[in-house]
């Protein structure tokens, strides 16, 4: 934080709200770990968002222009067709270890009769709610424009229709879209240390969670 009650680096959400909390005009943003943070609170902020050959050290989207944020968590789906068998997981990356830290976080079972995009939208929810419950934070990276568009939304607009085979799949539909809703709050309070960004695949390569059957 370069402008709050106690300007400096905070290493929880929580402590970091309550100096920025009716404070006019502070400035703050969350990192992915402690050396950045502290590499960006000493830059400033003015020179923090100083644009660098025509690109700003960080996106809109809260994105490095050349590389992703890690440690974070990536989750990514397959489907053999579609509609088809669908399954989907979340994995734990740190691109600064070395070798680099992959580590399986949660992966569903296979699901009959559903879409890559369902999938992709329940492995973010699960994302979410799985980082609430161990009270991490973490960045979220899913290659799905439409599966974060759906959890912005808090709704996953699949065409898919309902049927016998895939019956538990939209009662966990419901169970996401609802949590979703109830979690709100929580969602905005953490927006700047947990946002939910796009891997980008064509200059990074395949998402860290994929399932390697293409």
């Amino acid at each position: 934080m370069w402008k709050g009650r106690t300007p400096g680096v905070y290493d929880s959400w929580d402590a970091c709200k309550k100096e920025v909390d009716g404070f006019q005009g502070a400035l703050y943003k969350g990192f992915p770990d402690q050396a950045s943070a502290e590499a960006a609170f000493a830059k400033g902020f003015t020179e923090f968002e100083k644009k660098v050959d025509g690109h700003a050290p960080l996106c809109n989207d809260g994105q490095s222009p050349s590389s992703p944020f890690t440690p974070a968590i990536a989750v990514d789906a397959a489907c053999s067709g579609n509609p088809g068998k669908m399954e989907y997981q979340g994995k734990f990356v740190d691109f600064g270890t070395d070798p680099a830290t992959v580590v399986t976080l949660f992966k569903s079972p296979v699901f009959e009769n559903g879409t890559n995009n369902i999938g992709e939208f329940l492995a973010i929810v699960h994302a979410l709610a799985w980082q609430k419950q161990k009270r991490t934070q973490y960045p979220i990276y899913s290659d799905s424009v439409n599966a974060q568009k759906w959890v912005r939304e808090k709704q996953c607009r699949t065409k898919l229709q309902p049927n016998d085979k895939n019956a538990y799949l939209f009662e966990l539909i419901d169970r996401a879209e609802t949590w979703l809703r109830e979690n709100d709050n929580w969602m905005r309070e953490n927006a700047n240390v947990i946002p939910v960004l796009k891997w980008k695949t064509e200059a990074w390569g395949e998402i860290p969670a994929d399932f390697g059957r293409k």
